[in-house]
């Protein structure tokens, strides 16, 4: 127990670009007046929405969802695979807008409609974009009812790092 307390008093805590220590009082002293810094990066396409499509912060790029169609790009929807190419194909226009690549993308979440049927088509070409190894990732099922928009059956967000 005695050893927990030593450690206690000597550590030191970066907590968001702050760094903290603990005085013999353990009350924490503020080293720094840091704050998040973060940059839109525009989307190559015009948009109504509310939201920035891209932030960097530091070292990390922010994409928000990008579904995987909008009738002022393509007529028609597609499959899921004409969906989940035309999503990450935007996602790589804004990370090397951004200054980074698909090589560098960290954590992947997807809205999947119908995963059930989808997936194993999605897998078939999410493969194709990003090299070894391949980001962690995660999704969300639900009815095509339930993506915001009718005719979308994906729509996919990540995080990535710039070197």
């Amino acid at each position: 127990m005695k050893r927990r307390e030593i450690l206690k008093s000597l550590t030191i805590l970066p907590l968001a670009g702050a760094l903290t220590t603990k005085t013999a009082d353990a009350e924490p002293v503020q080293k720094s007046d840091w704050t998040p810094k973060k940059v839109a990066i525009p989307s190559p396409y015009p948009s109504t929405s509310p939201l920035s499509a891209c932030i960097r912060s530091g070292h990390l790029v922010f994409i928000s969802g990008v579904g995987g169609w909008y009738a002022d790009r393509r007529k028609e929807p597609g499959d899921i695979q004409v969906q989940i190419r035309s999503a990450l194909e935007h996602m790589r226009t804004l990370l090397e807008k951004a200054g980074t690549n698909m090589g560098n993308v960290l954590k992947v979440h997807m809205s999947l409609a119908e995963p059930n049927k989808n997936i194993k088509a999605l897998n078939e070409v999410y493969g194709e974009y990003f090299p070894d190894p391949k980001p962690v990732r995660s999704y969300t099922g639900c009815s095509p009812e339930h993506m915001g928009r009718d005719g979308i059956l994906v729509q996919i967000d990540c995080i990535a790092y710039i070197d």
